[in-house]
């Protein structure tokens, strides 16, 4: 219910990570464990089995249908939910498969076309640094319209929180469901390994307060997000 990596383990990742290093890696700020649920094909150690999905649907008399999803990885997600989608066919009304030729959000340009698209977002936002533009390419693509749209200066990013600024955690939070710090610096970014505890505790009071509509508004501002 709660997993959390050994000693042993974050041990033999920084040995192996050490390897392309020519000085001594510092502390280690960050680590976590993930389970993965995987299908017992019999192959006794987990180390050998089956890291493909496997579907099992549940179809008894006059009961909604169950299905239980075991294994599958995120290079395989999308093909995994058409999969899935597919066993429930008999029971629900589908649209015809159509992700294979969807790129994902934000991701429709060529694959060499990010530098530039980060001139391009330099030219639209001038006030940007490279790295900066980078960043935000790298995380939204085309859709960094939508996260900066008319600002015209610094100013109008709002408050920093480390390398984020307000304006892009406010498009997190309307549009990507992030609902504390944590979700924004670990599960939509990993930018928690650049911040203070100073930064995130900030970060955590704004999303509280952008999510909390003022007392007596009638109607929400432009800083401000209901759920």
């Amino acid at each position: 219910s709660a997993p959390a990596p050994t000693p042993e383990e974050i041990a033999y990742l920084r040995r192996a990570v050490a390897q392309y290093f020519r000085e001594e890696i510092g502390e280690t700020v960050w680590a976590f464990a993930g389970v993965r649920s995987l299908h017992d094909d019999g192959e006794g150690e987990p180390e050998n089995i089956t890291r493909e999905y496997h579907l099992v649907l549940d179809n008894k008399f006059r009961e909604a249908p169950l299905l239980t999803i075991y294994g599958g990885k995120i290079t395989t997600y999308r093909r995994l939910a058409e999969a899935a989608l597919g066993k429930l066919a008999p029971f629900f009304r589908m649209h015809a498969p159509w992700t294979a030729a969807a790129p994902l959000p934000g991701g429709d340009f060529l694959w060499d076309g990010v530098e530039a698209r980060v001139t391009q977002a330099q030219h639209t936002w001038p006030f940007l640094s490279r790295n900066e533009a980078r960043r935000l390419v790298s995380a939204y693509g085309t859709r960094l319209e939508q996260v900066l749209g008319a600002a015209a200066s610094e100013d109008d990013l709002g408050p920093r929180f480390g390398p984020l600024s307000a304006i892009e955690v406010l498009y997190l939070v309307k549009n990507e469901w992030a609902r504390t710090a944590e979700d924004v610096i670990w599960r939509r970014s990993k930018l928690g390994l650049r911040m203070t505890k100073d930064e995130t505790e900030s970060l955590e009071r704004f999303i509280a307060g952008a999510a909390s509509p003022s007392p007596g508004a009638g109607e929400a501002d432009e800083h401000s997000v209901t759920s």
